[in-house]
């Protein structure tokens, strides 16, 4: 019991982001400052959120590398319509954010599922027809906060019960991520579908349909993200988010989330994102530029693989043992 606790991954992941917590702590005592630790949720909640929806993806062995774009596409396109309608209710700009956020997912998941292109080639194209529909529609003009309601602005940076509701909405969307992956069909159909596709059929399971409507669950929270981005940072241009895709894959991949499909869980997924947020918080800390970011994203998506490839090889020999005793 003990053994299978420590083996783990999430169990593993937790541990290092206390060590990790804990070393930044010695030095710097601030950093562990209740104050310090919401500003530290509030920053990792976008990636949670995507982290979340990108799960969904690769479960089903597909990938979307369109996230990011998508969640600037429709930032710049919801910031565009409050500085034309400044009076428009913030509910009604967020559903429009995740309708919008929704129909590119479903693009990427019909190109998916109905062409069959494979799922990093269809996602590479909608990132960049994405970010070049956001130059298009802005003419490469910015977006800042005086041209943006104070409703508009405020709203995520509202402070309730001692947490933001940027923190609260990516809370809730945890919860709900919770409900769908245990609880429901459609979150057993993600891991039949990617932990053996030909068997998911013979179930009466539709792996095309499955994996397209998880990239409309990626879609629709890219969307809302985005509206939650501008209007945080109050400025809304062609370039925002530029890379972010890479930290939502790495957060997924460092979790526990197996680009094979099929393996993963919304709690690796969690741990995953907050690594990075931690991460990223505490280089200005420890004197080291931000922009070393991407490198270390990079190395923990390449280490995070190598660890899971060496896993399942291991698996697969104790398989392979237990097939020759049984024999």
């Amino acid at each position: 019991m003990i053994h299978s606790l420590i083996k783990s991954r999430e169990t593993v992941l937790a541990m290092a982001i206390l060590v990790l917590v804990g070393a930044i702590a010695s030095r710097f005592p601030a950093f562990v400052a209740p104050a310090n630790l919401v500003n530290v949720f509030n920053d990792t909640a976008p990636l949670i959120i995507l982290a979340l929806g990108q799960m969904v993806v690769i479960l089903t062995r597909c990938i979307d590398l369109s996230v990011a774009a998508n969640l600037a596409l429709t930032g710049m396109v919801v910031a565009m319509l409050n500085t034309l309608l400044p009076d428009l209710p913030v509910p009604l700009i967020m559903v429009i954010a995740i309708g919008m956020g929704s129909v590119m997912g479903l693009f990427n998941g019909l190109l998916v599922w109905k062409l069959d292109i494979p799922p990093i080639v269809v996602t590479l194209g909608t990132m960049t027809i994405y970010r070049g529909i956001i130059f298009v529609i802005s003419g490469g003009e910015w977006i800042n906060a005086h041209e943006m309601s104070d409703a508009f602005k405020a709203f995520p940076r509202d402070v309730v019960f001692g947490l933001p509701v940027l923190s609260w909405i990516a809370i809730l969307v945890l919860i709900g991520f919770i409900v769908l992956i245990g609880r429901t069909a459609l979150g057993r159909a993600f891991f039949a579908v990617g932990g053996n596709p030909h068997a998911a059929v013979y179930t009466g399971i539709n792996v095309g349909l499955t994996q397209c409507a998880a990239y409309i669950i990626s879609g629709a929270l890219a969307g809302l993200t985005g509206y939650l981005w501008v209007a945080r940072y109050a400025v809304a241009y062609v370039d925002i988010a530029g890379g972010f895709e890479l930290e939502v894959v790495a957060a997924c991949v460092i979790g526990g989330i197996s680009i094979a499909g099929g393996i993963g869980s919304v709690g690796g997924a969690l741990l995953g994102a907050l690594f990075l947020g931690i991460v990223k918080n505490a280089l200005p800390v420890v004197n080291i530029s931000p922009f070393w970011q991407l490198a270390i994203s990079g190395s923990a998506i390449i280490i995070a693989v190598a660890f899971n490839a060496t896993s399942n090889r291991t698996k697969g020999r104790v398989i392979l043992k237990k097939a020759e005793h049984a024999t």
